[in-house]
């Protein structure tokens, strides 16, 4: 009996040695993601990385979603999660509140750095060609948390106009998403919207705008890009291991990421200063930006 009761607990390790899969016995990591897309959208967008650094690290990588920017602040804060891809205001916002570490930010295909731009996008026909026909229009931002959905579009406005945007424009929202709020222009919901030129492209790619519906009318100066970041309470050790990984991550795969991603490289909480920099020159405070 004795015999058959080891038999029956060893046998299950002996058949996944046996098929060369790894054992990934150690606790979760999470993952988290902004929803700068739909969720579904930005889980299947990263799958093969997540994918990749649970393999290279030997632990199961599982992914955390929240409805907001905030939601994935807030978990990393309660240590629920212990990465996360945000945008490089998410980043500054989880930087302050919880111990966030930029440590990779990825490079688009067709560039040397790690940059992308904020945009404003207006329904073309409309007659809304520059900011100041933006005067007392319906537009809308992404999230507040957003950097080229919420911050950098707020900044180009005040410089322009002097004004912040809810003082400017007419009626002005939040769509949520990058993604949605470039369907409230082609669906002519607003008449404007800020965006990215990342999200642009990649809607112009899959058709789901053209540059008959969506007009870029105003862009910013680049941006340092979207970084990957960690706790910098997590392991000196764990640490290194999933920095290593990620940085040579296109030696082994076709990475993925935000937007069509070649590689990615390393970042350094120095890189966001342009960030921080904005958020002082126009007085934001953190409530402002994470609610």
């Amino acid at each position: 009996m004795k015999t058959k009761m080891l038999l029956a607990a060893v046998l299950p390790l002996l058949l996944i040695f046996m098929s060369g899969s790894p054992v990934l016995s150690q606790e979760a990591l999470i993952m988290g993601l902004i929803p700068a897309e739909n969720n579904e959208e930005m889980v299947k967008t990263f799958e093969p990385m997540r994918m990749y650094l649970e393999k290279k690290i030997g632990r199961p990588v599982k992914v955390y979603t929240a409805t907001d920017y905030a939601g994935v602040i807030e978990a990393m804060k309660k240590k629920r999660v212990d990465i996360a891809w945000f945008g490089p205001l998410s980043y500054y916002l989880a930087e302050l509140e919880a111990g966030a570490e930029a440590f990779a930010v990825g490079v688009r295909e067709g560039q040397d750095n790690p940059t992308y731009k904020s945009i404003l996008v207006a329904a073309c026909g409309s007659g809304i060609d520059s900011i100041e026909d933006l005067k007392g229009k319906n537009v809308a931002f992404v999230d507040p948390a957003s950097t080229s959905g919420g911050l950098v579009p707020t900044y180009i406005i005040k410089k322009k106009t002097g004004l912040m945007p809810e003082q400017y424009f007419g009626k002005f929202t939040y769509s949520g998403s990058h993604d949605a709020a470039e369907l409230a222009v082609k669906n002519k919901t607003v008449d404007a919207a800020a965006d990215n030129d990342i999200t642009y492209e990649k809607m112009l790619t899959k058709g789901l705008i053209s540059r008959e519906t969506n007009c870029i009318i105003a862009e910013s100066d680049p941006l340092p890009g979207s970084p990957l970041v960690y706790r910098k309470d997590l392991p000196a050790d764990l640490k290194a291991k999933i920095k290593d990984a990620i940085l040579n991550a296109h030696k082994e795969i076709q990475v993925t990421g935000y937007g069509k991603i070649s590689r990615y490289v390393a970042a350094d909480p120095a890189d966001y200063q342009i960030v921080r920099d904005m958020v002082r020159e126009l007085g934001l405070k953190k409530e402002q930006l994470a609610k």
